[in-house]
C-alpha cells in the first residue's frame, strides 16, 4: 500500500435493506494508526457501515479499500464482480470486530475462546497459540479468568474477553460497535480502559459509541452521522464542544440531557439505598 493512502478508503457507499436506503453515498478515510469515533442517532447507518467495511454486509454501490485491496470485488472494465466467499473470509481475517453482545462461545472457557480462531482459521500450533492468548488475556487484564466459563464472569469481562479473542487474529484494523451499551454503568470503564490502551499502541480504530468523554479524549477524528451520510466531522473537541451542523447540535444536546438524567438517577438510587 502507498505511504499516502489510507488504511481504509470508503468512496460513495451505497447500502440499502430492500426498499430503505441506509447509507446514501458514504466518504470516510481512516489512516493507519488512526482513531475514528462514529457518532449519531440510532438508525444513522453506522452499524450498518461498519458491517460493510468488515464484509458483513454487501454494498449497493461505491468501493471500499482495505490497506489498498478492493474488499469484496475485484474490478474488471470497470464493472465490480464479487469475490468467492473463501476469499471474503481472508480478507476479514486481517479486521478484528467487536460487538454490542459478546458473543463468546459458552462451552469453552476464556483461553478456549482466544484460542479458537487463530487454531481453527489459521492453522497455527496450539502450543505457540496457548502462549500468545495468555499474553492477550494479561493484556486486558484478565489472566486470572483464563480458565472460567463466560457464565463465571461479568458483562465487562466477557467484552474484554471478546476484545482479546478478537485481537488473537493479529488484525490490522479493529472495529468496535458500541462496545459499552449492553454494561452496566460501572463496568464501562474497565472496556473503554482496554480500548485507550489500545489506541496509545497504534491499533487502527473505528469506533461507534455513544461514550462522548472517551470520544473527545481518545479519537483522533469524530464523525457525526444522520440519515445514512456524513454530516460533520473534525477534531472531537471541537465537534463535540462546539458542533456547527443543526443536527449535530440537536444530537449531543439530547445526549447530555440523558446522562444528566441517568447520573441523577444514579445518585438518587445510592441515597435510597443509604437511608
Amino acid at each position: 500500500m502507498s505511504e499516502t493512502m489510507p488504511l481504509v478508503r470508503a468512496i460513495n457507499v451505497y447500502k440499502s435493506f430492500g426498499s430503505v436506503e441506509v447509507l446514501k453515498g458514504i466518504d470516510l478515510d481512516v489512516r493507519s494508526g488512526e482513531v475514528v469515533c462514529l457518532l449519531g442517532p440510532s438508525g444513522s447507518g453506522k452499524t450498518t457501515f461498519l458491517r460493510c467495511i468488515n464484509q458483513l454486509e454487501e454494498i449497493q454501490g461505491g468501493r471500499i479499500w482495505i490497506d489498498g485491496d478492493l474488499a469484496g470485488y475485484k474490478e474488471k472494465n470497470g464493472k465490480l464482480h464479487r469475490l468467492h466467499d473463501n476469499v471474503i473470509a481472508s480478507q476479514r481475517r486481517e479486521i478484528g470486530m467487536v460487538f454490542q453482545r459478546f458473543n463468546l462461545f459458552p462451552h469453552m472457557t476464556a483461553i478456549e475462546n482466544v484460542m479458537e480462531g487463530p487454531v481453527k482459521v489459521q492453522r497455527r500450533p496450539k502450543r505457540d497459540v496457548e502462549a500468545e492468548a495468555l499474553g492477550l488475556l494479561e493484556q486486558v487484564g484478565l489472566a486470572d479468568k483464563c480458565h472460567a466459563f463466560p457464565s463465571q464472569l461479568s458483562g465487562g469481562q466477557q467484552q474484554r474477553v471478546a476484545i482479546a479473542r478478537a485481537l488473537a487474529m493479529k488484525p490490522k484494523l479493529m472495529l468496535f460497535d458500541e462496545p459499552t451499551s449492553a454494561l452496566d454503568p460501572e463496568l464501562v470503564g474497565e472496556v473503554l480502559e482496554v480500548m485507550r490502551d489500545l489506541a496509545k499502541e497504534g491499533m487502527t480504530m473505528i469506533v461507534v459509541t455513544h461514550e462522548m468523554a472517551f470520544a473527545r479524549e481518545v479519537a483522533d477524528r469524530v464523525v457525526f452521522m444522520d440519515g445514512g451520510v456524513v454530516v460533520e466531522q473534525g477534531n472531537p473537541v471541537e465537534v463535540i464542544n462546539n458542533p456547527q451542523h443543526r443536527r449535530t447540535q440537536a444530537f449531543l444536546s439530547r445526549l447530555r440531557a440523558e446522562h444528566e438524567q441517568a447520573v441523577q438517577q444514579h445518585v438518587e438510587a445510592e441515597q435510597a439505598l443509604e437511608a
